[in-house]
């Protein structure tokens, strides 16, 4: 219990550290490009500790449950019109005032805002947080793979299941129980599979690819048995339901031999970590698209009290539970728990990264897509020959920025009392 607290504690001040540098992402290329930036905090709140270096103030506060740097200059000038404003620009407008109220005439004279920069520098500085959570998540898989490795499973069959019991969990074959189409063709422990439908096979993840995409179709099976080739009788595959690749939470139909491969724990290379990002990328992207149903489910689980899906979203504090239930679980070696502990805090940067990377405010890729639609209204405007529409005024984004907030942070305190309530077990 103690191993799993301290585990649980140590794994939150990782994120909490990821999170300060994602804000120095932003902020290390706003000072290189010669952004104001007058203050640097972890944490929200009152407060706790704080120190101004240069012009600016660097801190902590009381709730470390994220942070934020601040750059001067995110809202342009009010444009001069005669007309009335709209509701929308009146609040627009406020937002701006407050900004501009620390804007001083040297900032302005000084090409020290924001909104000045080219659109390059923006894109730069915005995507700065992200580049920095992927780049942790990056060198964390890399170390893992390189001095640790990962287990991956090999053509060699350590089992094969010999029959299709009737009972789900029956642990024993009944006389009327079909026999598997592995065991059909013969196929046994030790054999290393070579080619399948005259296709060589290479890697198990091949093999996977066409047992799955065969369906219920005649399979012909090579197998290399005490050092020579075997031809195998052809059976047909049977097709079942499996875990769909890029969403976890659906089910595919795919075809099933009846084989589990022998693993063995590999070194791998930087390029293995990409190849694993990649696909942790392409999840991640699923996720986000079904996020606002997953939070909907994950409340109708904790108020009906269902077990938990292990494909849910969590929050920090599931994930930091996560974690220090990983470092205290039994029979596994200390490796293989740093492994996991390392790989959960990369993953989760990723997907810090690929999340913030979302094109609506306040999320930076809402900052980067109103830079690069700025950028194209500019040239569009230059190319037809008419004026320059000048700079694209975000703070007229502002109501969808708040509206994206106060779902993210009810999201936010959802997912938190349901890991408190209802908490997601991986072991």
């Amino acid at each position: 219990m103690i191993v799993a607290i301290i585990s649980g504690v140590l794994f939150f001040l990782f994120i909490i550290v990821s999170v300060a540098l994602h804000e120095i992402g932003h902020m290390a290329p706003a000072k290189r490009f010669g952004v104001r930036v007058p203050r640097y905090f972890v944490g929200f709140g009152p407060t706790i500790w704080s120190k101004t270096v240069g012009e600016t103030e660097y801190g902590v506060k009381a709730f470390p449950l994220g942070g934020f740097v601040q750059l001067m200059g995110m809202y342009p000038p009010e444009s001069k019109r005669a007309d009335k404003p709209s509701r929308l620009a009146e609040f627009a407008n406020l937002a701006r005032a407050e900004e501009w109220e620390q804007i001083t005439p040297e900032d302005v004279a000084g090409n020290r805002l924001l909104y000045q920069k080219k659109t390059w520098q923006k894109v730069v500085t915005m995507f700065g947080g992200p580049f920095m959570n992927i780049l942790i998540a990056f060198v964390i898989f890399s170390a893992v793979y390189m001095f640790y490795g990962s287990y991956q499973s090999s053509t060699e069959l350590a089992y094969v299941a010999p029959c299709v019991p009737a009972q789900a969990d029956a642990t024993t074959c009944a006389a009327t129980d079909p026999l598997t189409p592995a065991a059909a063709a013969g196929l046994k422990a030790g054999d290393k599979i070579v080619a399948f439908n005259g296709v060589e096979i290479t890697s198990y993840a091949q093999l996977t690819g066409l047992i799955r995409a065969n369906l219920d179709h005649e399979a012909a099976i090579t197998v290399e048995r005490d050092g020579r080739r075997v031809e195998l009788t052809p059976v047909n595959t049977r097709v079942t339901q499996v875990a769909d690749q890029w969403d976890p939470s659906a089910t595919v139909a795919a075809g099933w031999l009846g084989v589990t491969p022998k693993t063995e724990l590999v070194k791998g290379t930087p390029l293995d970590a990409l190849s694993a990002m990649g696909t942790m990328t392409g999840q991640s992207l699923v996720a986000l698209a079904k996020f606002p149903v997953s939070v909907v489910s994950v409340v109708a689980d904790m108020v009906q009290g269902k077990e938990r899906s292990a494909s849910s979203p969590m929050s920090i504090v599931g994930a930091s539970v996560v974690a220090g239930e990983v470092a205290s679980a039994d029979g596994i070696d200390v490796g293989a728990k740093a492994a996991m502990f390392a790989q959960l805090l990369g993953s989760i940067n990723l997907f810090l990264a690929i999340f913030n990377l979302v094109p609506l405010p306040p999320l930076d890729g809402g900052h980067i897509a109103g830079a690069l639609y700025e950028w194209l209204r500019r040239k569009g405007a230059k190319l037809l020959r008419r004026p320059d529409p000048g700079f694209f005024d975000t703070a007229k984004l502002l109501p969808v920025a708040y509206a994206v907030g106060g779902f993210l942070m009810l999201c936010g305190v959802v997912l938190i009392l349901a890991d408190i309530v209802n908490p997601l077990s991986i072991m």
